[in-house]
């Protein structure tokens, strides 16, 4: 099975490309925080758990999160490929996720990462605030902030990923179409 981490910062279009590649591949798109919801709306152990820290205005632990990806990829085998969008956000999560992974003999195959201008981004993230009406994309201070913290928090896992040579920077400038395209062709060609 091959398992691919989509990434970038807010508004490079991961939820739009992880799409994509679902309908092209027919993967599975693995969004942590469906994922969760998921979980406590079916009143799983696990779902529970991460209601307790979510109630509690605290994280769920990381390993609360692969015991329910590893619960997923367990009812999935027939899927030819997995997307996650939005995790692992951290190295000791990639390294959670790595170990959780190679136990079911499997391993991440790829991090994609969608590479978009800051200039690119705050435009993008300003329109979806307009006609969504999220107020975390409507502000300019809140979105420099979401991309300063992104660069902070994630350039780590990119050089982790870079030393396992599966890290793939992927322009994420164009059409929806142009980037799709791009996308395809590398995980083709992986």
């Amino acid at each position: 099975m091959i398992h691919l981490i989509l990434f970038g910062p807010p508004g490079a279009g991961k939820g739009t490309q992880a799409q994509s590649l679902v309908d092209y591949f027919k993967f599975m798109h693995i969004s942590t925080g469906d994922l969760l919801r998921g979980e406590i709306a079916a009143k799983t152990e696990l779902g529970l758990e991460a209601k307790r820290f979510i109630d509690a205005g605290e994280l769920v632990p990381d390993e609360t999160v692969i015991g329910m990806i590893k619960n997923l990829l367990d009812r999935i085998c027939t899927v030819p490929g997995v997307i996650y969008d939005g995790f692992p956000r951290t190295v000791a999560q990639a390294i959670a996720l790595d170990t959780m992974l190679t136990s079911c003999k499997e391993g991440i195959t790829a991090l994609l990462s969608l590479e978009v201008p800051h200039d690119e981004l705050v435009k993008r993230l300003l329109l979806r605030g307009e006609s969504s009406g999220r107020t975390d994309d409507a502000d300019v201070a809140t979105i420099e902030n979401r991309i300063t913290v992104y660069g902070q928090k994630t350039q780590p896992l990119i050089d982790y990923y870079t030393k396992l040579k599966k890290y793939h920077p992927i322009e994420g400038v164009g059409s929806v179409e142009e980037i799709s395209a791009r996308l395809i062709s590398k995980v083709k060609s992986l």
